[in-house]
């Protein structure tokens, strides 16, 4: 029997300290050995958002402690593990060079090989930690630095069929909990508060929604929030209503931009028939998953998102793509340095800044 292979994964992109030791299974899926995530949102919380000193700061007096508990707990020892996979980009540089280093320090005093991994390739397989998908798939990677739909060819290749030309979706919904002052961190108040009011109370712009193909925008409806929030006055009823008809619109954004992004899928792939997977830290939202499940049953497609515990940060996720890159044979060498950016679809057009044509 073929010996199944286990990873060493670690994730210091952004505010959450992680680490976890994954192994595959028989199944096509993995076996959570252990999953240790050491969130700073009380550090953050009272500037409205990560700071990026801070936050390497905290990675730096965290890191040994979480990976020593992830190994701990797996009952897996460094010489039992057959890779390091750590997080190498997207992300804030002084944030990713922690978990990078020590992943290389620990993969070069072991003699294992090392995998630097893409963040957004983590979170484009994560939901293969539970459920056997299919190549190709669509993909919607919704998060709080990117918002994009791709064509997921296999490991590796990446085909880009949208993305926001301005605000990523979960900065997007940061920045209405700020302007609203519902707390840190945004997207889950802004989720929590919009319960308590009416979604159909403030008519807000969806910016391109009929144009640019499945391209996204908020910038318009980030300002007409600001613009709403100065009239409130105090007024929880009118916040919590602007709360509900924010994500109400964004909701409406997103069913018929995915609906966009579909037929394109269907066009390029020639496949009826197939996987929308939606990963990311927004992906949480319950809003927003039963509004693609019901484009889903319209449009006749299968829909797969992420357990909750691995739509945000994590290193499950990275491990996971650790193992199924060193599968096949991506093995980087041991001066792989951290990227700011780090697209999926190298040839994708930058699609931000003065002077872009929709």
């Amino acid at each position: 029997m073929a010996k199944k292979i286990t990873f060493l994964g670690i994730e210091t992109s952004c505010d959450e300290t992680a680490a976890a030791v994954i192994r595959e299974n028989d199944k096509d899926t993995a076996d959570v050995l252990s999953n240790i995530v050491s969130s700073q949102i009380e550090e953050h919380k009272k500037f409205g958002g990560v700071v990026p000193e801070l936050a390497a700061r905290a990675h730096l007096e965290n890191i040994e402690y979480i990976i020593d508990t992830a190994l701990t707990e797996s009952k897996i020892s460094i010489d039992e593990i057959d890779g390091v996979a750590a997080t190498a980009g997207p992300g804030l540089i002084v944030c990713l060079t922690v978990g990078l280093n020590i992943g290389k320090s620990i993969a070069a005093f072991s003699n294992k090989p090392f995998i630097g991994v893409n963040h957004l390739e983590g979170h484009a397989l994560s939901p293969g930690l539970e459920n056997k998908i299919k190549f190709p798939y669509l993909l919607l990677l919704i998060s709080g630095g990117h918002t994009q739909f791709l064509i997921v060819k296999d490991i590796n290749k990446y085909e880009q069929l949208g993305t926001t030309i301005d605000d990523a979706l979960g900065e997007a919904f940061d920045k209405t909990a700020k302007m609203l002052d519902l707390g840190y961190p945004g997207g889950p108040k802004v989720e929590k508060f919009a319960k308590l009011g009416d979604k159909n109370f403030f008519n807000l712009p969806e910016p391109i929604i009929n144009r640019s193909g499945c391209n996204l925008s908020f910038a318009g409806l980030k300002t007409a929030v600001l613009r709403e929030s100065k009239k409130i006055n105090g007024d929880d009823e009118l916040k919590f209503n602007l709360a509900a008809s924010f994500q109400n619109t964004i909701n409406k954004i997103l069913f018929k931009k995915t609906k966009v992004a579909v037929k394109m899928f269907r066009e390029k792939t020639n496949k009826e028939s197939f996987q929308f997977i939606v990963a990311g830290g927004v992906a949480a939202n319950k809003t927003i998953r039963n509004n693609l499940l019901a484009l889903s049953n319209e449009m006749n497609f299968e829909i797969v998102y992420p357990n909750l515990k691995f739509c945000g940060d994590n290193a499950a996720m990275i491990a996971w793509a650790g193992i199924q890159r060193f599968k096949k044979n991506m093995i980087d060498k041991i001066d792989i340095e951290g990227k700011s950016r780090w697209p999926l679809d190298k040839n994708a057009p930058y699609m931000k800044g003065p002077g872009l044509k929709l």
